[in-house]
């Protein structure tokens, strides 16, 4: 417990060990609770052991809210634990009102919420780090309503609360632990929780508040006399609270032992010139100099600038280290910096983590730790720390040797644990390294814990914690910690607290002190024996202490402190509201979730300057943003004005709807239900849902379901011949006719289907209609008893081997689903009239077996030479002749043999049996002889020819069946749509069968087309309706439309999944009339006859066929076909009726000319980038001349790239990805006719895909015009760009990583072009066909590599691993496989972890093939080269291009002049080194001269004499922004040149006024600047105006003269 709530008595150690017992929290969101049975449970009274001025405490508590005021160890948690217990009638369920417990760090979160679980019986839910889990307010209602209590970081209240996802009525008890954060004027979230929620004036419930702190005062002047008691005032007036505390100070010390405060003096340290120290200071200042000219060596100015900040940083943090630690610990900061990854770098020197330079700190960092290691290994030194023998200066600092010399002392003291505390993080890793390392302290088993959120990943919330847990058992007894180990740690074993750096606040010298707090324990202080300030700084702090609790006892003023207010902009459909304050972290959050790489990390950027009214904050946003920039009205500061433009460009961003009513970023939430239909619960995983089986019913068509009954005397049925063409005509088949009562449609009653038999053999059988036949009452019943009969014989032997079988039992009580007979027939003279052949009917029907027992047995008188004797009595031969029989036992072996020929077993005739192109064998047919007397006479008249026929009839009403449930589903279609009719029903039939069907046919590339299709539409639906979202918001919203969960619940909704068929065809469970399915499923037996298990398993005969056609259907399946219809009617109709049938299942691809009208007349806003580059040039490599040349201008701007307004090509890629998959996937649709679709889809994955794209930008020269601020990109685009140039024989995964710019480059100019064009898809097809032949031509396939060597392994069996480990800053990754006998290793490291996978496999891959290992199955380039080609072609392309308006060319030539008049501005210069004449186009002309004097040491200074600007404006390509459009505020030059030189990290511009003249009442003046330019080595620049009358015109005129030579010197952009 965090505060030593329970008793010294012992009950405070049992406690601690309940605490370990519970001590699991999740790293990120730890739901704690406890679910153990207990055998006699007792209700948790914490009254029991509670103190008595805890329990008064506790009362006032209930009556007002209250600050507790209490020491360290006091129990001050406990009375929060009482007040809880007191108030639970409010919080306990079914209340909905919870208690909120805020602690500030997450250690103390998990602690605390430990503490409550542990004294009391309430539900505790703890929260720490991002709660991912938890991103809307559906989510949080589930945690109000599971749980009591809620311990939480006040960050994600106040997140929260701001997004309106907890309200404050919700909260009945609200505890602030260390509740001094609560600062009136301070940003903290308790601050904020209570500034901006709690409102006594308009809310209707308000929480009751209870406070603890050991310091009711934070800050480094707010325990000053004149401070203190507004401080204290001012937290009681924000949290509505008194501070209370306890007056009887001997009752607080039998509970509390304090520690003795002791200071141990070091030095005096004298850091003089000629010290050692300073020595290696000024090393490392030359070594920093030396670094900072490499800083411009790339021209990008925005990276020179963050790298010049980082090593300036790095420098003062090397240097802090070198003084504080000696040479060791300065030496072990290095190390630390260069083995760190970026995040861990930007968190130990405490830096903010922009894009910069890593090379030029790596080369400072390197030098640096060069220049200490060779001096600590001089000499004989010890070449590492354990070898050291001797401490002495200048390796190990006083202050180091003082701290070594106290640990020393107390080693020998048993059960000792220590924490030092240190203010920065470097110092915490570098002293602990040194501490760990040291022989003679190995009795200290150190550790250092710094914050969770200090970008460590050796310090997880799960490392934090176990580092906690092991100190306080002893395997660790020294820690040094930073601050975070300050507050409220329940550490009760430790004994020793030393401030190895000074606190720097009375709160954080309170904090620190509590953490010793066993008896007898020590507080131990460092102080500079030669520094006067830290020896008083002690002493300051014991008064100040004084002082808080005199003022706390005797009030001395009412006085509080007045914070600013601040705006609030509310969303008053939600409620959410964000403050100002609030609104610089949202936005920055909102940056972050731009779209960006590793070249470009958007993040806006803020610039100030003075106008009349105040100070103006203009911000610049990530050029990917739908604003680019927007500025404050004039503020009182700069930290007020920043705040107001934050809070207008949140503002501005959720009227553009870049932000959702909760006022989040789009990413971070559910989209509601727009152009897509997603529910509620969409969270989920959609790999998950595409997985899951849902049981479905197959439709039955309504034309085989149309029934008569037998009590009708004439029934007419309309008769289609079914003809039967054998090849090669190796067999007989009876002719047989299909008998329906309603006519089929035209496009099923002529329907032709190969069969394919055994040996490449096959049957053409083709429909006729054959007018309608009539039948009697009789004929009917003998109809189907014939049809019964041979069903039986096909599907049911077993029936037939009694001695008499029943016939029309099934008919009384069937319920089969589809009615129609099979029965065979005489062809007449004309083949399109057929009658029943009814003697075959009937002397089947005669046969022996279907009459009864009695009359079978009467045996008829044959004469011998006309008979033969059979088992089953005596038979003419004539009968016996192309019947069915079945053999016994001999008698008669004089008897002829029978000459049968064995019955068939039933096949599925419809999957592919017969090889392309293949010939046909004749296969003879199979006969046996057998004796008579072994056979019986079963079925008279059953002829083999019958038998030949009957095996082909269930597939061919299979097939049947399908194509009507198309024919159906296509009448659906034209009812809805006028389009719908043109599709034929055998292409909708293509759509709707799937591969698990095993047919000759399925929708896979149907649905390779219609997925491309339905990205494409939906793409330019998106792109057109929102103007204002950028490219990855524009990706998730297409993804929200086309995934498969969307696609499925709209299939759904218009009941497709009924037509879908997703099972072979087994013939052992067709049931047609005639052969009822023996499985009865009712809504009570559904769960036992199809199990959720059955769904999982995928085999065809594990399905089990129900008598209301039910079949388990994947989600992801029925999302298919929908993908598939959509490549249906592109490919018999077109766009047209494709869009139409989106628009019927509810997906809106629609779209309006005006919106392209706008969009392209809105990319004139690029042209002022047209002088930059030759448009022509570009123009000719893409094959294509603009209308609209802004479009290509936009299309070559890269996000980093923001000197021009805003905007960026990534909208462009968006579009242009999506058009160029539909054109690459309809070339190779209609390329390769007969490829699979496995096979289409990796040859289209192969051609669609970024590298693919970057080596056409690299073989087009399109990277020429890349318009880019990012150095390393331009690097990385040159590396690669060599390694093409220089490996044509290159493999497409060998080399260096590819930039995705290259790739993004073409979609983009793509995207541009189908703009351009009105969406003129013939037009963007032929300048495909041209531009993209590395891509079309297909010279060489090759997958990812992964995949081949995975794919390979699984081939030959073998086990493969990769292994992948940082180290570093990079990724190592070891492939490992034993191919046969041979042991495997490949190796290599990449920054990018998939690269260097990947990189890893394709070695791999590699090798192995040199070991002569293949894949068994042919490569893709191998199917490719053998595969049958068409002439390529759009598919489906039926729309009318849009007439984009023609740009305004007098516009166009208007703002060229104006581009030249500014280029005319030619100022005159003279040097003795260099002259330089350079338009200056960022700064308007004007007419009064100044002077400029660029010093470098003792040479003759520049002295340009030139034309300076009259207007303070500038351009943002300057990087100087001028004011955001409708804001008339400008910036005075003064400004400027300070903000430049602070941005630049140099010494501030110094004014002096080096002249007056004239009379008093006409005097002038004369100002110089002098500005010291770091990256120009002595360079110093000298700027004078010319005569001025006031000092200010004077000061403004030199300081202009100096912007415009930093801009000539290109020190600006």
């Amino acid at each position: 417990m965090p505060d030593g709530e329970l008793s010294t008595d012992g009950t405070e150690l049992s406690m601690a060990s309940k605490v370990k017992a519970f001590s699991t929290p999740s790293p990120i969101v730890e739901i704690s609770r406890k679910d153990e049975p207990i055998m006699e449970k007792k209700e948790k009274d914490p009254r029991k052991i509670a103190r008595k001025y805890q329990l008064e405490l506790c009362k006032k508590a209930m009556e007002e809210n209250i600050i507790v005021y209490l020491e360290t160890g006091c129990g001050k948690t406990h009375i929060a634990v009482l007040l809880i217990y007191e108030l639970g009638h409010l919080i306990r369920k079914p209340q909905n009102r919870v208690c909120i417990f805020l602690a500030p760090t997450v250690a103390l979160v998990q602690q605390q919420a430990r503490v409550i679980e542990d004294s009391l019986d309430f539900k505790v839910g703890t929260y720490c780090g991002n709660c991912r889990h938890l991103k809307n307010h559906h989510d949080w209602e589930i945690e109000i309503k599971e749980y009591e209590v809620l311990v939480m970081t006040p960050q994600i209240l106040l997140r929260s609360l701001y997004h309106c996802f907890i309200r404050m009525d919700l909260i009945a008890l609200l505890i602030f632990d260390e509740c001094h954060h609560a600062q009136i004027k301070s940003n903290h979230p308790y601050a904020e929780i209570m500034k901006v929620f709690y409102d006594k004036a308009t809310a209707s419930m308000l929480p009751r508040i209870f406070g603890m702190t050991a310091s009711p005062v934070v800050g480094k002047d707010a325990s000053s006399q004149v401070n203190l008691p507004k401080s204290i005032n001012s937290l009681e007036n924000l949290l509505d609270a008194k501070v209370y505390s306890v007056g009887d100070k001997e009752e607080l010390e039998s509970f509390v032992a304090s520690p003795v405060v002791r200071v141990y003096d070091y030095g005096p340290v004298n850091f003089g010139s000629s010290c050692s120290t300073m020595i290696y200071c000024s090393k490392l200042e030359e070594i920093k100099r030396q670094c900072i000219p490499l800083v411009r060596k790339n021209g990008d100015i925005q990276s020179a600038r963050n790298t010049k900040k980082l090593l300036n940083r790095m420098h003062d943090n090397i240097i802090f280290c070198l003084e504080n630690l000696g040479i060791w610990g300065a030496l072990q900061a290095c190390r630390l910096l260069l083995t760190g990854n970026n995040s861990e770098r930007n968190e130990l020197i405490e830096d903010e983590g922009i894009l910069s330079d890593d090379s030029v700190c790596d080369r400072y960092l390197v030098h640096a730790a060069d220049v200490f290691a060779s001096d600590c290994t001089r000499d004989g030194s010890a070449n590492d720390l354990s070898d050291v023998e001797i401490l002495k200066e200048p390796f190990f600092s006083k202050k180091l040797l003082r701290l070594v010399g106290i640990l020393s002392t107390f080693r020998l003291q048993p059960n000792m644990k220590c924490i030092i505390f240190v203010n920065r993080i470097v110092t915490a890793r570098s002293l602990s390294y040194i501490l760990q390392n040291l022989k003679f302290l190995l009795f200290w088993k150190c550790h250092f814990l710094v914050g969770v959120h200090s970008g460590l990943k050796s310090m997880s919330r799960k490392t934090m914690k176990n580092i906690l847990e092991k100190f306080r058992t002893g395997e660790l007894n020294l820690l040094i910690a930073t601050k975070v180990g300050e507050e409220g740690l329940d550490i009760q074993t430790c004994c020793l607290v030393i401030r190895f750096d000074l606190p720097e606040t009375v709160a954080s010298f309170i904090q620190s002190r509590g953490r010793a707090r066993m008896p007898l324990s020590e507080y131990a202080f460092l102080v500079n024996s030669g520094n006067e300030k830290e020896l008083d700084l002690i002493k300051n702090f014991k008064k100040d202490e004084d002082r808080m609790n005199v003022e706390i006892s005797f009030r001395t003023s009412t006085e509080v402190s007045i914070g600013l207010e601040e705006r609030i902009y509310t969303v008053d459909s939600s409620g959410a509201s964000i403050s100002s304050g609030y609104s610089i972290s949202l936005l920055h959050h909102y940056c972050s979730k731009l779209p960006h790489d590793e070249y470009f990390f958007p993040k806006p950027s803020f610039y100030y300057f003075e106008d009349s009214g105040g100070t103006i904050c203009n911000i610049i946003l990530p050029s990917n943003a739908p604003i680019n920039q927007i500025a404050s009205t004039p503020q009182s500061s700069v930290n007020a004005a920043k705040k107001d433009a934050c809070l207008k460009a949140i503002e501005e961003l959720h009227k553009l709807g870049a932000l959702t009513d909760h006022l989040l970023p789009l990413q971070n939430s559910v989209l509601e239900e727009e152009t897509l239909l997603v529910s509620s619960d969409s969270g989920s995983s959609e790999a998950d849902e595409d997985s899951r089986g849902e049981l479905h019913e197959m439709l039955v068509p309504a034309v085989l379901k149309e029934s008569w009954t037998n009590l009708e005397n004439c029934v007419l049925l309309y008769a289609y011949y079914i003809k039967f063409i054998p090849n090669p005509e190796d067999r007989s088949y009876k002719e047989f006719a299909l008998f329906v009562k309603s006519p089929l449609p035209k496009e099923a009653e002529r329907m032709e289907l190969d069969l394919h038999l055994s040996r490449r053999r096959s049957v053409m059988t083709k429909l006729t209609p054959s007018g309608v036949a009539e039948f009697k009452r009789e004929e009917i019943m003998q109809a189907q008893h014939f049809q019964e009969m041979f069903f039986k014989v096909i599907l049911d032997r077993s029936e037939l081997l009694s001695e008499f079988v029943t016939l029309g039992n099934v008919f009384l009580s069937s319920s089969s689903s589809t009615f129609y007979l099979l029965l065979p027939v005489i062809l007449s003279n004309c083949e399109n009239k057929v009658t029943v052949d009814w003697g075959i009917v009937q002397r089947c029907l005669s046969s022996p077996l279907f009459k009864p027992p009695v009359a079978a047995a009467k045996i008829e008188n044959f004469p011998s030479d006309v008979c033969l004797h059979l088992v089953n009595g005596c038979r003419s031969i004539r009968d016996i002749e192309n019947s069915l029989v079945s053999g016994i036992h001999l008698k008669y072996p004089e008897q002829p043999l029978l000459h049968a020929k064995p019955l068939f077993k039933l096949h599925n005739l419809l999957h592919n049996r017969k090889p392309e192109d293949s010939e046909s064998n004749e296969l003879e047919e199979y006969f046996i002889d057998l004796p008579p007397e072994l056979c019986q006479l079963k079925i008279i008249g059953f002829s083999k020819e019958i038998g030949s026929s009957l095996s082909l009839l269930p597939s061919i009403m299979h097939r049947l069946e399908n194509l009507l449930v198309a024919i159906e589903l296509k009448h659906v279609f034209s009812a809805s749509f006028a389009e719908g009719a043109e599709v034929t029903a055998l292409r909708v039939l293509e759509a709707l069968t799937t591969e698990k069907c095993q047919e000759r046919f399925s929708l896979e590339r149907l649905e390779s087309l219609g997925d491309s299709f339905l990205k494409f539409a939906v793409a330019r639906h998106l792109f057109l309706l929102h103007d204002a979202l950028d490219e990855g918001e524009l990706t998730r919203r297409r993804s929200n439309v086309v995934n498969n969960s969307n696609l499925f619940k709209l299939a759904t909704r218009r009941n497709l999944q009924v037509y879908i068929r997703d099972q072979p065809f087994d013939p052992y469970q067709f049931f047609p009339l005639g052969h009822p399915c023996p499985v009865i499923c009712t809504k009570e037996t559904k769960g036992t006859v199809h199990p959720q298990s059955s769904c999982q398993v995928d085999h065809a005969k594990s399905e089990v066929r129900c008598s209301r056609n039910h079949h388990w259907l994947q989600k992801k399946t029925i999302s298919d076909v929908v993908e598939a219809l959509v490549g249906a009617f592109i490919v018999d109709r077109g766009f047209q009726a494709a869009t139409a049938f989106l628009r019927w299942i509810g997906i809106r691809v629609d779209f309006q000319g005006s919106q392209l009208n706008s969009i392209c007349a809105a990319s004139k806003r690029f042209m002022p980038l047209s002088s930059l580059l030759d448009i022509g040039d570009l123009e000719n490599l893409l094959g294509y001349q603009f209308l609209h040349k802004g479009l290509l201008l936009q299309a070559i701007v890269h996000p980093s790239f923001n000197r021009h307004g805003g905007g960026c090509y990534q909208r462009l890629e968006f579009l242009g990805d999506a058009v160029l998959d539909y054109l690459i996937t309809s070339y190779l649709f209609s390329l390769y006719p007969k490829l699979k679709p496995g096979q289409l889809t990796d040859l289209r994955s192969v051609s669609v895909n970024n590298k693919s794209f970057a080596n056409v930008a690299v073989d087009r020269r399109l990277h020429k015009f890349l318009m880019c601020d990012s150095c390393h990109l331009n690097e990385a685009i040159e590396k690669y760009v060599d390694f093409i140039t220089s490996s044509p024989d290159r493999g497409l995964f060998e080399g260096p990583k590819c930039p995705k710019a290259l790739g993004d480059l073409v979609e983009s100019c793509f995207g541009a072009i189908l703009l351009d064009t009105g969406f003129n898809l013939n037009r963007v097809w032929k300048i495909m066909l041209s531009i993209l032949d590395p891509i079309k031509s297909l010279s060489s396939v090759q997958l990812n590599p992964i995949r081949e060597v995975q794919e390979l392994s699984q081939c030959y069996n073998w086990d493969l691993q990769f292994l992948v480990a940082k180290v570093g800053r990079n990724f190592s990754v070891d492939a490992k496989v034993n191919a046969g006998d041979v042991p495997l290793c490949v190796c290599s490291s990449n920054i990018n972890r998939k690269e260097a996978i990947r990189t890893t496999a394709h070695q791999l891959y590699v090798k192995l093939k040199a070991l002569g290992y293949a894949p068994k199955s042919k490569s893709l380039d191998e199917v490719l080269k053998g595969s049958p080609k068409n002439e390529a072609k759009l598919i489906g392309y039926d729309e009318t291009p849009i007439d984009v308006t023609v740009p305004d060319i007098i516009g166009f030539e208007n703002m060229k002049l104006q581009e030249s008049l500014v280029n005319d501005f030619n100022p005159k210069t003279r040097s003795s080194k260099k002259t330089t004449s350079s338009g200056v186009s960022c700064i308007s002309p004007g007419s009064r001269p100044f002077e400029v004097k660029a010093a470098r040491g003792s040479a003759s200074g520049i002295e340009p004499k030139g034309t300076p600007p009259n207007c303070s404006i500038v351009d943002p390509s300057c990087g100087i922004d001028s004011p955001s459009k409708g804001e008339s505020h400008s910036r005075t030059a003064r400004s400027q040149l300070y903000e430049i030189c602070t941005i630049n990290c140099w010494k501030p511009p110094l004014f002096e006024c080096c002249k007056e003249e004239g009379p008093s009442h006409l005097r002038s003046f004369t100002y110089r600047v002098i500005v010291e330019i770091e990256e120009a080595p002595d360079m110093i620049l000298e700027c004078f105006s010319s005569p001025r009358t006031t000092k200010k015109a004077a000061a403004e005129h030199a300081a202009e003269g100096a912007l415009w030579y930093l801009k000539h010197e290109g020190y600006l952009q």
